[in-house]
């Protein structure tokens, strides 16, 4: 990450972010109150910190492939180590709990898995969804079955490997999709990419959520023109998080909001 980029970005962002007060929009502001601002804690928050904390004193060591823009080839790395890296803050874990439930997707991908604390957060949100997870590295991927195992997230289907070999597989496979959660690949071509092969299936009201979307100035340069493409409706920019609705219908708007 090129530290540099950030703290003029993210001065900026408090300049432009709005609270409730200023969205004049009655579905980004239900959106706002009921996902961004709540405070409500469910109980399926409980047992995935917990295992998080288990992850987070472990001792055990895996061989990490990383294909990501960070990635520097096969590494052996402590699990409490990615844990402490990779896996998402409870803040936002809980921010894509409350947003899928909201939206009740009911097929939904994630790019990105690491040891699958976001992927609890989101599969715990809509039990009754289809979720196909995506993970390239191999023994990430076995330690996140354990932990779905654990958790009994019965609707998490995992697909493991090079995302350039799985995705078309992932995408044939699907007629339609509600929900992607982008936390793979923080590279500009390669995030453009992804929402280019996945925006031909959402569906009328689907969801595209990028995570890191300051992560490099390439990443942003991809949010930047992933907000003008005129399929994408209703954006929300939550500095570290990047939100977009394809909702028919929906003035097009792009919203800079506090989280």
């Amino acid at each position: 990450m090129n530290t540099n980029f950030l703290p003029a970005h993210f001065a900026n962002y408090l300049l432009k972010a709005k609270n409730r007060h200023g969205i004049h929009s009655a579905f980004v502001y239900e959106f706002y109150e009921k996902v961004i601002a709540s405070k409500h804690q469910y109980y399926e928050f409980a047992p995935i910190e917990h295992l998080r904390k288990i992850m987070l004193h472990s001792t055990d060591s895996i061989e990490v492939v990383d294909f990501g823009a960070g990635g520097k080839g096969n590494k052996t790395r402590k699990i409490k180590s990615i844990a402490r890296a990779s896996s998402v803050s409870p803040k936002k874990g809980q921010l894509l709990f409350r947003l899928v439930n909201f939206v009740q997707p009911k097929v939904m991908v994630e790019m990105g898995t690491s040891l699958g604390i976001s992927t609890l957060y989101q599969a715990k949100a809509s039990p009754d969804a289809i979720f196909i997870t995506m993970e390239g590295s191999p023994q990430t991927a076995a330690r996140a079955v354990k932990n779905f195992e654990l958790l009994k997230a019965s609707n998490v289907k995992m697909v493991t490997g090079d995302f350039k070999v799985t995705l078309p597989e992932v995408l044939k496979d699907i007629s339609t999709v509600d929900y992607v959660f982008f936390d793979g690949n923080h590279r500009k071509e390669a995030t453009l990419e992804y929402f280019n092969s996945f925006v031909s299936k959402v569906s009328e009201h689907g969801v595209f959520v990028f995570d890191d979307i300051r992560w490099s100035k390439g990443m942003y340069e991809a949010w930047k023109e992933i907000i003008k493409d005129p399929r994408a409706t209703v954006t929300i920019d939550l500095f570290n998080v990047g939100i977009v609705f394809f909702r028919k219908g929906q003035v097009k708007e792009h919203f800079v909001l506090r989280f």
